[in-house]
């Protein structure tokens, strides 16, 4: 379950009540339909959030299927309060393995963004684990736990499986006819 932002407008980097030392902690891990339905709150989310379906059916379709990706961004802050505006795009870091190999195309961040609103990366998660991947996923995760002015944040994580996208894009459908949103 994703956490409510928090006094601060952010998700808290560790759920409350869990107390400081608890794994309950960023990255939430949640379904792609929790993800829609918490976040599709206004037109403009929900244009992100049909970009990010429609990345991940790209990235299935190149035969991208087993990993994870890590949500982020203004996208999960309440950036509306924060800054008064709108996200305009999701940060989405994908681990996977060589599956993306040959598909660098679909993490290069300036042609994700303007095709999907996504702002796109990739850290491929092939065998062996040594002390520089763990060292590379400890940066990411780093990254996207805090704001830019230094605020400790949580972001999301979703399964990459391709099993979710049909419930998702249907949650989304239906709230987008439910609101009177066109997109």
């Amino acid at each position: 379950m994703i956490p409510d932002w928090n006094s601060q407008g952010v998700l808290p980097p560790v759920r409350p009540g869990a107390g400081g030392t608890a794994a309950d902690r960023s990255p939430y891990r949640v379904s792609l339909h929790q993800l829609v339905t918490t976040f599709a709150i206004s037109p403009e989310r929900a244009t992100v959030l049909r970009g990010f379906l429609d990345y991940r059916a790209a990235l299935h379709a190149a035969g991208i299927i087993v990993g994870f990706q890590w949500v982020d961004g203004s996208f999960v802050e309440n950036i509306e309060a924060l800054e008064g505006r709108e996200p305009n795009d999701m940060d989405v870091v994908t681990f996977c393995g060589s599956a993306a190999e040959g598909y660098d195309h679909l993490f290069a961040s300036t042609a994700m963004k303007e095709a999907f609103h996504i702002d796109a990366y990739l850290y491929r998660i092939d065998p062996p684990l040594t002390s520089d991947r763990v060292r590379w996923i400890a940066y990411w995760y780093s990254l996207l736990a805090h704001r830019r002015n230094g605020l400790w944040k949580g972001f999301v994580a979703v399964d990459l499986s391709p099993f979710e996208g049909h419930d998702a894009r249907t949650a989304l459908n239906e709230l987008l006819e439910k609101e009177g949103w066109a997109l």
